[in-house]
């Protein structure tokens, strides 16, 4: 009996522990009033200017390029906004807020999976105020294409929040992040096909892209938006779950490691 108690008693802690983890991450994004105005901004100028300017030039079918971007530019919103929870990390380190959490009684796991919370939370936010947005570059939402958009935002926002949070945890400057979360979010951003068709890519351009998981969210996201997909939904679920699990993974192996 005193063991279940026992047990009890830690599972709760490290519930509430997750739970202010979570809840103080949150209120750090919504506090930042010029950093929530700003990636509603950029996205939306991506959307006029990127896509009206290439889109007055051609169509991609039967729909506009703002329209076939659009889910492009709602995954770059979740990359960029949950990858730079790995310098919270390095900005905590900073003022010696990591070493009270890290001396707490809650396992770094827990204090992995707090943060990354955090981050899915912050994600999904910013990613609904641009989904509010779509109408206007025509793209018109049914339960099921606004669930499996939902579906893989939540699933994009765990992947690079856990991969920013494993970045962070190793990184001891602003700068060195920076560095590394670049070469890492614009490749995987640029060879996603979130800005082109895939489907007549040179043969060493079509394997990297093929190769990268990023080009499954956003292909389901516009098979569910659009219709248009390069690959069945199955697969691009399949694929955005093996992203999730080994992000995860990885984060949580580096929180355990972190010094």
């Amino acid at each position: 009996m005193d063991r279940s108690i026992r047990e009890g008693w830690f599972w709760m802690n490290e519930l509430w522990g997750i739970y202010a983890l979570w809840y103080r991450e949150v209120k750090v994004f919504l506090r930042e009033k010029s950093r929530l105005v700003s990636s509603t901004i950029n996205p939306l100028i991506w959307l006029v200017a990127f896509g009206g300017g290439l889109g007055a030039s051609f169509s991609v079918g039967e729909t506009t390029y703002q329209a076939f971007i659009f889910p492009g530019v709602l995954m770059l919103v979740v990359l960029f906004t949950t990858i730079f929870f790995g310098l919270y990390v390095v900005w905590d380190k900073k003022i010696d807020f990591f070493k009270e959490v890290l001396v707490s009684p809650l396992t770094r796991t827990s204090i992995f999976v707090g943060k990354m919370l955090g981050g899915c939370t912050d994600g999904l936010i910013q990613s609904g105020i641009i989904i509010l947005f779509g109408p206007i570059f025509g793209i018109t939402y049914t339960p099921y294409s606004l669930g499996i958009t939902l579906l893989f935002v939540l699933l994009l926002a765990m992947g690079t929040t856990s991969l920013g949070l494993a970045i962070g945890s190793q990184m001891t400057s602003f700068e060195g992040f920076g560095l590394v979360q670049s070469l890492v979010i614009m490749p995987l951003f640029f060879l996603s096909g979130a800005l082109y068709e895939i489907g007549n890519l040179p043969a060493w351009l079509g394997a990297v892209t093929y190769a990268n998981p990023l080009t499954y969210i956003v292909d389901g996201m516009r098979g569910a938006l659009l219709g248009i997909s390069s690959f069945p939904m199955a697969l691009d679920l399949g694929v955005a779950l093996a992203y999730v699990v080994l992000l995860v993974a990885i984060g949580t192996i580096s929180f355990e490691r972190m010094t």
